[in-house]
């Protein structure tokens, strides 16, 4: 029990640690993804973080520094952190156990409790150990997570209010504005775009056709030479500077953003109440992997148009 204890402490200090900021967070899933390949939920993690980096800098640029106040910029950048900051706390102790386990060559899983866990994603960690369906676990994962982040994110009243039901953030849903850019040095820039993100299962479908053009042959290599050799600076510089892209620098988050202490409620298992709804595992039709980059810049470029033309009315 005494050691048990001692893995406890040891998982919650570590995650802690690395849970600082997006910086932080992102660079430490893809630290464990090299160290558990078998963990594919961990690199789709580590980019998704990423896209969070770059929408959070995106917001010291003209056109949000035109178009938003300073109370709005505040709110969405609080919901970008609050999100990422909520999904590693959860997930993050699950990476260590299933590294626990792997090392004492037995399911550890119990442990998971301690952090407030699913007993959905308990039951999957197991499952996963007999089967080692990786596959089945990134999608359990992808599951949980946006479950996790439903009710305290997307749902608590005050985000609710103040950034999903507000006109910058409806206009943004409505354009097509967002995308989740999956990066490489040379042969274009990935991704799909982003709607109806407070809709729990597109969030879910959003997350897979994701991993689909992560884990495809043609592109996986590509984006693993741009993560392995680019460092995260959270500027969206970090894959411009490899393309023809003529606009403002995003600057880089941690000369922008101070710590945010988050405070961590017991969070409610969201299993309980809400269970695993029917389509949620189903398999997607493929995804395109078609480059986005050039119409997703066709949009920036209006985008800081519409800027300079509301500066000089």
């Amino acid at each position: 029990m005494n050691r048990e204890q001692d893995y406890i402490h040891y998982i919650s200090k570590l995650t802690k640690s690395q849970n600082v900021d997006n910086i932080s967070r992102t660079k430490a899933y893809l630290s464990f993804y090299l160290d558990f390949p078998e963990i594919k939920w961990s690199l789709l993690a580590s980019i998704v973080s990423r896209n969070a980096g770059w929408n959070m800098t995106d917001l010291h640029l003209a056109p949000f520094q035109t178009l938003l106040g300073k109370k709005e910029k505040n709110e969405l950048f609080m919901t970008y952190e609050r999100a990422n900051w909520l999904i590693f706390s959860d997930a993050f102790p699950q990476l260590l156990v299933y590294k626990l386990s792997k090392r004492n060559h037995k399911p550890m899983f119990h442990l998971l409790s301690n952090f407030h866990v699913s007993k959905f994603m308990v039951k999957e960690w197991y499952r996963y150990w007999k089967t080692k369906n990786k596959d089945r676990l990134m999608n359990a994962l992808i599951i949980n997570e946006q479950n996790v982040i439903h009710d305290p994110v997307i749902k608590q009243p005050y985000f609710k209010k103040h950034v999903f039901y507000n006109f910058p953030y409806m206009m943004q849903d409505f354009l097509f504005m967002s995308a989740v850019i999956l990066p490489t040095k040379s042969k274009g820039l990935y991704g799909i775009y982003i709607s109806r993100f407070t809709n729990l299962a597109k969030r879910i479908e959003t997350g897979k056709e994701i991993a689909s053009i992560l884990f495809s042959n043609e592109i996986y290599p590509d984006i693993m030479h741009f993560l392995l050799t680019v460092e995260h600076t959270g500027s969206r510089y970090d894959y411009e500077k490899y393309y023809p892209i003529f606009l403002p620098r995003n600057p880089m988050l941690r000369f922008v953003y101070p710590v945010i202490s988050h405070k961590d409620i017991i969070r409610n298992d969201w299993f309980k109440y809400r269970g695993v709804k029917s389509g949620w595992f189903q398999t997607l039709p493929k995804s395109n992997k078609e480059p986005i980059g050039k119409k997703f810049y066709s949009k920036r470029i209006l985008l800081f148009g519409y800027a300079k033309l509301r500066e000089r009315v």
